[in-house]
């Protein structure tokens, strides 16, 4: 299986492939790309028109014997020679204007079929990298296909037409004069696949030698602490700037490709330019070539080689935008979403899993997060409905997983789990997902108001979302937060406690009223007199609901109608509190262990 979020350290030069599923992004605006190609047409007719009509009003006006001179014709040719500025100005506004519109509706359009994306995968494939390495994905990796249009495309469009156009004015005007230009073209080439070449090794090296160096400041900025506790700042330092030396490196050598390339092509420019004044003044000599053709041909010339420089800087670039693109295109067509197979045969009005009172069945069910390292191995156990169950075991039994399985996070390796006698495989996952809410013990807020985080788009009216507060004990300190259940949160929610955001989880679960609750530690980090209100709150919100409830404090478990004891992916005791400290067992460990530390 291919990682879509690996960095390709060889880097293709050009990709048709790419390249074509880039372009065809631009189909919902062709009328734009019809402006844009229809003004670089007109404006590259205005850039060549100047030195062509300049040409004319040398040699029809300025350098014309035998006879006065014609003012007013010259100021005619000023007023047409400025609209004519005026004109290219304006298209070549419109045509980078039009073209950079493209390429921001392209990377909107790329940017939300990633996240789409994103949000389908499964959690085996987002578990394997690191969420830096998403974001740079969906940020960094399409800004190099916003570059590949207004750089790329956009320059590349325009530099091939300006000498395409060059080349035919110049055999226009004197095909003499313009055989004698092409002499210095094969050098022109030589030096721009030289300097192709040069680029890609360069940027290669530039690439690995960045990617080494942003990696080493995230590990180390991200374990700042332990650098500081274990008094390694100097080695990290040293370590540091070997890396930093081995970019300084790459960047110089880069940098020595186009500071050789820029002059080379320069040179070669100012060569034309000579032979041309040196043949064009033989041929005006001998009135074979007037003068106003040979100031147009330096003028064209000048204009050729300055899109010759263009491209060749813009091939780094290129080669950004298809590295960039592959991986785009990789994350876009990797499909390792969950199965939703109950979506087509199986409607949401329809869904028993939007009823109270289910139960749960887990079959036989094995599970592992990575091959042969198996976490439940043939666990089986039923929560009737209405039933409140209760998880407990050593850190690594399978609590946890049996959540993830549970809610299809992840998908069973074998055997099955049954919502109301059907496999939760059946079940639409947007059904699902209403049906079964978690309340975690890391708590996730979104930035956002103490109301956006209960409804999270539900469309609840206030008197709801209260209600729900009310119910898990939170409408006390949210009406005395600054403004109340309009406050913004901070970044994590750092502005209110732990406390408090396990409250406001508690009350989103209610206010979404699930079939399903599970309580997954989710009193573990609460002081005692908050933990007291919500066992109190929970008590009737559990009510004619199926919840399982994980805690490593078992004094909170104690009201549960069945206590599950795992050990090794499989159930190892059931029963009650009472019975299962009588029998002094695994639990009577657990709880004995506990009490002692309390």
């Amino acid at each position: 299986m291919s990682d879509y979020f690996e960095t390709d350290e060889v880097v293709k030069e050009y990709d048709s492939r790419i390249t074509g599923r880039i372009i065809s992004y631009i189909k919902p605006y062709k009328a734009l790309a019809v402006l844009s190609l229809a003004a670089l047409g007109v404006s590259t007719l205005g850039e060549l028109f100047i030195p062509v009509f300049i040409r004319r009003v040398i040699d029809t006006v300025i350098f014309v014997k035998d006879r006065a001179p014609d003012f007013s014709l010259l100021h005619r040719s000023c007023v047409i020679l400025f609209l004519a500025l005026l004109g290219t100005l304006v298209f070549s506004f419109v045509h980078v204007w039009s073209i950079s519109l493209i390429a921001q509706r392209v990377m909107r359009d790329i940017r939300l079929a990633l996240f789409e994306t994103t949000l389908g995968q499964s959690s085996a494939a987002l578990s394997r990298h690191p969420v830096g390495r998403i974001v740079t994905r969906l940020t960094g990796d399409v800004e190099t296909i916003n570059e590949f249009f207004t750089q790329v495309i956009g320059s590349f469009l325009k530099d091939f037409a300006v000498m395409v156009g060059v080349l035919i004015a110049l055999f226009f005007l004197s095909p003499k004069l313009a055989l004698v230009t092409l002499v210095t073209v094969p050098p022109v080439a030589a030096v721009a696949v030289w300097s192709r070449v040069k680029a890609r090794d360069a940027f290669r090296r530039q690439r690995s030698a960045s990617s080494l160096v942003n990696s080493y400041l995230s590990e180390r900025l991200g374990g700042v602490q332990v650098v500081q506790l274990f008094c390694r700042e100097q080695q990290s330092a040293t370590e540091f700037g070997t890396r930093n030396g081995e970019l300084l490196d790459a960047n110089l050598g880069e940098m020595y490709v186009y500071a050789t390339f820029r002059p080379v092509i320069d040179l070669l420019c100012n060569v034309t330019i000579a032979l041309v004044i040196a043949w064009g003044a033989n041929l005006a000599l001998s009135a074979s070539l007037s003068p106003g053709v040979l100031i147009a041909f330096i003028s064209l010339i000048t204009m050729f080689f300055t899109p010759v420089q263009d491209i060749a800087e813009k091939y780094t670039t290129l080669q950004s935008a298809m590295a960039g693109g592959e991986r785009v295109f990789k994350f876009l067509d990797a499909d390792e979403r969950i199965p939703d197979a109950g979506e087509a045969s199986l409607s949401t009005s329809d869904s028993p899993i939007l009823k109270r009172a289910l139960p749960v069945v887990f079959q036989d069910v094995r599970f592992a997060y990575k091959p042969g390292e198996d976490i439940l191995r043939g666990l089986s156990f039923t929560v009737k409905p209405g039933e409140m169950i209760a998880l407990v075991g050593y850190t690594g039994a399978g609590k946890t997983t049996i959540i993830n399985l549970l809610t299809r996070l992840w998908d069973v390796s074998s055997g099955r789990i049954l919502l109301g006698g059907r496999d939760i495989r059946d079940v639409p996952l947007a059904s699902l997902h209403r049906g079964i809410l978690p309340v975690l013990q890391d708590v996730f807020l979104f930035s956002g108001t103490v109301r956006d985080n209960i409804c999270l788009g539900l469309p609840l009216s206030d008197d709801e979302v209260e209600r729900a507060c009310r119910t898990v004990y939170a409408h006390g300190f949210i009406s005395r937060l600054p403004q109340g259940y309009g406050t913004v949160l901070a970044e994590s929610a750092s502005n209110i406690s732990s406390g408090q955001r396990q409250l406001l989880s508690f009350a989103r679960v209610i206010a979404h009223d699930p079939a399903i609750v599970v309580l997954d530690e989710a009193t573990s980090s609460i002081d005692t007199e908050t933990e007291g209100l919500i066992q109190l709150a929970m008590k009737q919100a559990l009510a004619g609901r199926t919840s399982i409830v994980i805690a490593h404090r078992l004094s909170t478990i104690k009201d549960a109608a069945r206590i599950l004891v795992l050990s090794g992916g499989v159930v190892v005791e059931e029963g009650t509190h009472d019975e299962l400290v009588a029998r002094n067992g695994v639990y009577a460990k657990l709880y004995r262990l506990q009490y002692s530390e309390e």
